[in-house]
């Protein structure tokens, strides 16, 4: 008896410890290049989809219901031969405690993506070197994804795999490809993100990521009125921010995954002071003045 509970622990612990972080959906399109045989972008789906979800990203033991949810839509603008040229929308979310709500983490667009393919070429991640622009940028933004939902559950929780991203960033450097390098004119390439993300220069950004969705979110459902203070303290913290760097561009991103949620949170229910709300919205994401306007109080 004892040597089969053995047996049973063990069978149960490989396969727990087998679980894979994302539950991701990667969808390639194709329409804008007009090719009649789509066989190679189907086929470059499937393989997508296969990496993304059956590597192992961490070391980390995930249940089930705790996997990264996330979207990756790549648009092919140019196709000949092995070579594609593209972009990539990226959303992710978590689910929020007590709830069947998942809220939205990140969503953005990188429209550097170009790369080379053949047809069933294996796709495999080398933590030790870059050998593929395709497989750098989709481990990237695996590990910036993984990052960012970490930071929603503990302070600073996702700087280890910000560190992945940043050695693959590194690795990236000696290529041609586009995206990769710190560029003086544009403050959007893969460098800059983890760079920033890295960057006590950007602690507000961190720090209302664990306020916004572990104090604020997670206990919305048990106490509405001290969430959305959390919440809208939370927002208050990128004040602070955008004094020291105005227009930052990590302030963008947040607000691009989190704004019809922000107006929808104060639009009902226990009331805060919206005015005050508002008027800090503006301050800090004025490009999404119109949705502001929209809260209803």
């Amino acid at each position: 008896m004892h040597k089969l509970f053995t047996v049973f622990f063990l069978v149960l612990f490989s396969f727990a410890a087998s679980s894979q972080e994302l539950n991701a959906v990667i969808t390639v399109n194709s329409d804008q290049v007009g090719q009649t045989n789509q066989q190679i972008f189907k086929t470059l789906e499937r393989s997508l989809n296969d990496f993304v979800n059956k590597n192992k990203w961490t070391n980390r033991v995930y249940k089930e219901n705790e996997r990264l949810n996330a979207r990756m839509f790549i648009t092919i603008t140019q196709y000949e031969s092995d070579r594609f040229q593209a972009n990539i929308q990226l959303q992710s979310s978590r689910p929020v405690f007590n709830t069947t709500y998942e809220t939205p983490v990140f969503n953005y667009k990188d429209n550097a993506f170009d790369f080379q393919y053949q047809e069933f070429e294996p796709l495999v991640y080398n933590p030790n070197s870059f050998d593929s622009n395709l497989v750098g940028v989709i481990s990237y933004y695996v590990y910036v994804m993984l990052g960012l939902d970490a930071d929603t559950f503990t302070l600073k929780g996702g700087d280890d795999y910000y560190r992945i991203a940043q050695n693959i960033v590194t690795q990236a450097q000696g290529t041609n490809f586009g995206g990769w390098s710190q560029s003086a004119t544009e403050n959007r390439t893969r460098f800059d993100i983890v760079d920033d993300l890295l960057s006590n220069t950007f602690r507000e950004y961190r720090i209302a990521m664990y306020n916004y969705h572990r104090k604020g979110m997670d206990i919305l459902g048990d106490n509405n009125s001290t969430g959305k203070q959390v919440i809208a303290g939370s927002i208050r913290l990128f004040e602070t921010l955008i004094k020291r760097r105005p227009n930052a561009f990590l302030i963008q991103t947040f607000f691009d995954a989190k704004s019809e949620e922000i107006q929808n949170i104060f639009s009902d229910g226990p009331k805060v002071d919206i005015v005050k709300l508002k008027e800090s919205l503006n301050r800090v994401a004025p490009f999404y003045s119109s949705t502001w306007n929209d809260i209803k109080y």
